[in-house]
């Protein structure tokens, strides 16, 4: 009765089901895989001291950046140069934006540092200068921003003196010098009341440290991957039992007949003879019974 799976047509049919089962489960253990290790860093994240409260060490000493060493306060020495605003960044559920200096230390490098955030538009707004002379700053160190980084702008157009990302990648481009691929944001107003205008930018956790959105969606799809496998073996179930219920009616005869073309009047007709022209009295089958009067 099964004889039909070794027809080249379920051939193919069988040959998707073994390669796509075993594909669904491999992406959902995958998925889970990926869940797994965000809500084991949670936990070792929420076992580590708040990262800003440990002690500052040199910049050097915490690069490259990494879930360790992020947020962790960071010092370095140096002048301030060039300065851009960030547009597009909410603090407090406030629109704002971001005052960025660059802080051209000892090693030619530059250091990215957030100095702080002012409410309203980027546009013609009115900034705190930063210090002169040569100084010391201790902030939170960040990684750099990316695509997915919140309130990153990467439509470009932006006015000159505006960043939409802080990132070595970006900053490169717009100043002389290399660029730290690392920024810091400074925990509190600059001394002085040069910043006293200015909100400090609390530091941000590294990506993938907590259970946020994105955890939860590799648990979600791990969830869709099982269901696709599950549904792929169902579907094959019952391809396999419509067959198989098919050849056996046909073995019981229980298949009806189609039926055939009706049968057409096959009387023959006369050639010549219009098809309405009236029977001949003198025919032998001529029915008078059945003649009309006139």
């Amino acid at each position: 009765m099964y004889r039909f799976l070794l027809t080249p047509r379920w051939w193919g049919i069988n040959l998707f089901v073994v390669l796509a089962i075993p594909f669904c489960v491999f992406m959902g253990t995958w998925q889970l895989g990926r869940f797994e290790d965000r809500v084991q860093s949670h936990e070792q994240a929420e076992k580590q001291p708040d990262p800003s409260t440990r002690a500052a060490k040199p910049l050097d000493e915490l690069l490259p950046v990494d879930k360790v060493t992020s947020g962790r306060p960071a010092v370095a020495t140096g002048t301030y140069a060039d300065q851009f605003l960030v547009p597009g960044r909410e603090l407090e559920d406030r629109q704002g934006f971001y005052v960025l200096n660059m802080l051209r230390t000892d090693t030619g490098k530059a250091l990215p540092v957030v100095r702080g955030w002012l409410p309203g538009s980027a546009t013609d707004a009115r900034v705190p200068p930063a210090p002169e002379g040569e100084v010391t700053v201790t902030g939170d160190l960040q990684a750099s921003e990316n695509t997915h980084s919140d309130g990153v702008d990467v439509r470009g157009g932006l006015p000159g003196g505006q960043v939409g990302m802080i990132s070595a990648a970006t900053l490169v481009n717009l100043v002389p010098y290399d660029v730290y691929d690392a920024w810091v944001t400074l925990p509190e107003a600059e001394a002085g009341g040069t910043g006293g205008a200015m909100k400090p930018v609390p530091a941000a956790a590294p990506e993938g440290s907590g259970l946020d959105l994105k955890a939860f969606q590799n648990l979600g799809y791990t969830g869709e991957w099982f269901v696709f496998a599950a549904f792929v073996l169902f579907m094959w179930f019952r391809l396999v039992r419509r067959e198989a219920e098919a050849v056996r009616d046909i073995a019981l005869g229980l298949v009806p007949e189609e039926p055939g073309p009706a049968a057409e009047d096959t009387a023959p007709v006369s050639e010549g003879a219009p098809k309405d022209a009236p029977e001949d009295p003198s025919s032998p089958d001529y029915d008078v019974a059945s003649t009309p009067v006139r």
